[in-house]
């Protein structure tokens, strides 16, 4: 299997990485990089991002910009540590309301100790379920936000549609990944410090480079920007647009249900 991205049509729900894998073989193979990296998923970012994620993330929130009333209710998905809701929910003045939605255990277990040390558990819930059989009533949620998750799910048309019947009209989705680089030089760079660099960190960290070796090239598999835009038209969403941030190393997508 080849480094191609695949396209709007589809293919990531049988690629681990670059490794070809049979329908429903991606999501426990998945799972277990999480179960190994969830303690020390912050740091994990830092090495993926070289610590850009954080200006990343504000930039998000900043374009979310939720208001400061009760009653705002935000779904996070694949946000099991918390890092996305805390900022929503700081953001509002502790006003808005986040559920927190992961798949994998590990990682709201932590986001659930860190939410309690921060004393935000009030403005909090974390549910364990899947993107792409959401738990929850048609028009639930005001704003539907993933960071970095999107590109894990193996049927990402199917979360997509999840995101807009869960969404109430009006809402936003946001989402915020690892993109195609399109900035000339800078794509040569990062293309050096993903595959020799960030697995060799990583195996530093935690012992082990093959969650690493796994997320870098999951990033380099995902649809580019116009293809990942053209999914999210495609499950229902007006107004689709992107921004690159840092060249195209990461772009942030939104789009409205309406």
């Amino acid at each position: 299997m080849t480094d191609e991205r695949v396209s709007a049509n589809g293919g990531m729900e049988t690629s681990f990485g670059f490794r070809e894998v049979s329908a429903g073989e991606k999501q426990p193979l998945v799972n277990d990089v999480f179960h190994k990296v969830a303690k020390r998923y912050d740091i994990m970012n830092d090495v993926m991002s070289a610590g850009l994620h954080r200006v990343w993330k504000d930039a998000m929130i900043a374009a979310l910009n939720p208001p400061r009333r009760e009653g705002y209710r935000v779904l996070d998905v694949a946000g099991g540590t918390g890092d996305i809701a805390f900022r929503i929910v700081e953001a509002s003045d502790r006003k808005a309301h986040a559920t927190v939605l992961d798949i994998n255990g590990s990682m709201l277990a932590v986001g659930a100790e860190r939410a309690s040390k921060k004393k935000l558990s009030p403005n909090l819930d974390f549910v364990e379920a899947n993107a792409e059989d959401l738990p929850f009533d048609p028009n639930s949620f005001d704003a539907y936000t993933i960071a970095f998750g999107i590109r894990n799910v193996p049927r990402i048309d199917v979360a997509l549609k999840e995101a807009y019947r869960v969404l109430k009209r009006g809402g936003p989705l946001l989402v915020l990944e690892f993109s195609d680089v399109e900035m000339p030089l800078l794509d040569r760079f990062y293309d050096a410090w993903s595959f020799n660099a960030i697995p060799k960190f990583g195996k530093l960290i935690t012992g082990d480079d093959a969650p690493y070796q796994y997320l870098v090239e999951s990033i380099r598999k995902f649809p580019n920007q116009r293809d990942f835009a053209a999914m999210i038209k495609d499950a229902g969403f007006s107004r689709v647009s992107f921004t690159n941030y840092t060249g195209g190393i990461a772009a942030l997508h939104s789009g409205w249900k309406i």
